[in-house]
């Protein structure tokens, strides 16, 4: 069930980041699309779970892991792309004017200069959003997705404490894990970018 649960997680923060980070990088120099983008992310972050996988599954016509991945993924975008279009924006105009200065292309100043400097933030929205899909996956287990949750859905069923602390605490624990890992890479990449 471990396995299970980290697979959902893994699976969808890292499309959330193959989706958000280019779109951050693409809209950031347009002010008013990426207002819009960042809008219509946060609207998807205030639609209750359930009801979000109840319309997936109303949607696709199925249940089981291929709408709590979507519903999961949709959940990851918003931290991941605002903090992406925050990173960029701790740029300074004068480290983009150096880059244009010794020849840089947009692109290579991008790839460079400017993602680099922006990494350390866009870490910080990946290292929110694993924290929301570790807490929503287990909602998952509804839909029969499986992951931790399936025992604190058989739990809630049986009226059995200890079973739902089974599938609670090994979530929790999961995300403490999480926590500690974007923290070491953390300080890491801005000890990386103090050198540079």
């Amino acid at each position: 069930l471990t396995g299970q649960h980290l697979l959902l997680v893994l699976l969808s923060v890292g499309a959330a980041t193959l989706i958000a980070v280019p779109a951050g990088v693409l809209l950031f120099p347009h002010a008013r699309l990426r207002g819009l983008a960042v809008g219509v992310a946060g609207i998807m972050q205030t639609i209750p779970s359930l009801a979000l996988l109840a319309v997936l599954i109303a949607l696709l016509g199925m249940i089981g892991r291929v709408p709590a991945l979507l519903a999961l993924t949709a959940y990851s975008i918003l931290p991941i792309l605002s903090n992406t279009c925050a990173g960029l924006g701790e740029v300074s105009p004068g480290l983009r004017n150096a880059g244009s200065a010794l020849g840089m292309t947009k692109p290579q100043r991008m790839r460079w200069v400017e993602l680099p400097i922006a990494m350390p933030t866009v870490v910080a929205g990946i290292r929110t959003a694993c924290a929301i899909a570790i807490g929503t996956a287990t909602i998952a287990a509804f839909i029969g997705a499986g992951g931790l949750g399936e025992r604190i859905v058989t739990g809630l069923a049986l009226n059995d404490s200890a079973l739902m602390l089974a599938g609670a605490l090994p979530a929790a624990g999961l995300a403490l894990l999480s926590e500690l890992l974007f923290e070491t890479l953390d300080r890491y990449l801005r000890r990386k970018r103090e050198r540079r």
